[in-house]
C-alpha cells in the first residue's frame, strides 16, 4: 500500500480514520444509514426514486461539510492542527487525507442505503460518480469555511448560511424555478448524476457536468490551500 501511496500521506490517512472512529463518525453514519433504510423502504418505488437524490445530497452535506468542520474544530481545540505546520506534512497532504477518508465514509454509507432500498444494478455506478464528485466538494468547501473559526459557537450560525448556499440545487430539484445560473453551481452536476441514477437524463448533460465538476473540485482545492495558509500558517506566524 505504501508503494502506491506516499508513506507520509498513508500515515495521515490512517490517523484520520482512527480519529473519526474514536469520535463516533462511523457509528453515527451507521445509525443514519439504518434509520434511512427503514424509513425509505416504506415509500412506493416512484416516490423512492424521487426522494433518494434529495436524501443523499443532504446526507453528503452532513458527511462532508459538517464532519470536516467537526474534525478541524476538534484539532484546533487539541492544538494538533497548528502543530502540524512545523512537521514535514504538507497542507495538501493534510487536506487530501481528509477528503479521502470522508469520501470513503460517504461511499460506504450512501451506496449501502441505495442498494438496500432501491436494489443492486447499473444505477449504483451513477450514484458512485455523484458521490465521487460531491463528497470532495462538500469536504473542501467545509474546510474553507470552518478553518477561520476557533470554536463551535462561532461557527454554527455562519455555517447555516454556507450550508444553504451549497444546497441551492435542491431548490430547482424540488420544482422551484431559479435563474439558469443555478446550473453553474458546484453541486448541480452531482445532483444531476444522482437524478440520472433513477430517472432518464440526456447523456450529453452528464458528460458536461463531469467536466465542470472537475473544474469546481480544482477551484475548491485551491481555495482550501489558500485558507490553510491564511488561517493556520500565517495566523501562527510561520512564513
Amino acid at each position: 500500500m505504501t508503494t502506491l501511496i506516499p508513506k507520509r500521506l498513508y500515515s495521515t490517512i490512517l490517523w484520520d480514520i482512527r480519529l473519526q472512529f474514536r469520535n463516533g463518525f462511523y457509528y453515527a453514519a451507521a445509525v443514519v444509514a439504518l434509520m434511512a433504510v427503514i424509513l425509505l423502504n416504506q415509500l412506493p418505488p416512484e416516490t423512492l426514486a424521487w426522494a433518494l437524490p434529495a436524501f443523499i445530497l443532504g446526507n453528503l452535506l452532513m458527511n462532508g461539510f459538517y464532519f470536516i468542520s467537526g474534525l478541524v474544530l476538534l484539532e484546533k481545540g487539541e492544538g494538533t492542527l497548528e502543530a502540524q505546520i512545523v512537521t514535514p506534512l504538507r497542507n495538501q497532504e493534510y487536506l487530501l487525507a481528509k477528503v479521502a477518508t470522508l469520501t470513503v465514509l460517504s461511499l460506504l454509507e450512501n451506496l449501502a442505503i441505495v442498494a438496500l432500498t432501491y436494489g443492486f444494478g447499473p444505477h449504483l455506478l451513477k450514484v458512485l460518480v455523484a458521490l465521487l464528485t460531491a463528497a470532495p466538494l462538500f469536504t473542501l468547501f467545509g474546510f474553507v469555511v470552518v478553518v477561520r473559526y476557533d470554536a463551535v459557537n462561532e461557527f454554527l450560525l455562519p455555517s447555516v448560511a454556507f450550508a444553504a448556499l451549497l444546497s441551492l440545487p435542491m431548490v430547482t430539484y424540488l420544482g422551484l424555478d431559479l435563474s439558469w445560473l443555478i446550473y453553474l453551481h458546484p453541486l448541480q452536476g452531482s445532483l444531476l448524476w444522482l437524478t440520472a441514477a433513477f430517472q432518464p437524463v440526456p447523456a450529453w448533460q452528464l458528460i458536461l457536468t463531469l467536466l465542470y465538476s472537475a473544474v469546481w473540485i480544482s477551484v475548491a482545492a485551491y481555495l482550501s490551500r489558500r485558507a490553510f495558509y491564511r488561517f493556520v500558517i500565517v495566523r501562527e506566524g510561520v512564513r
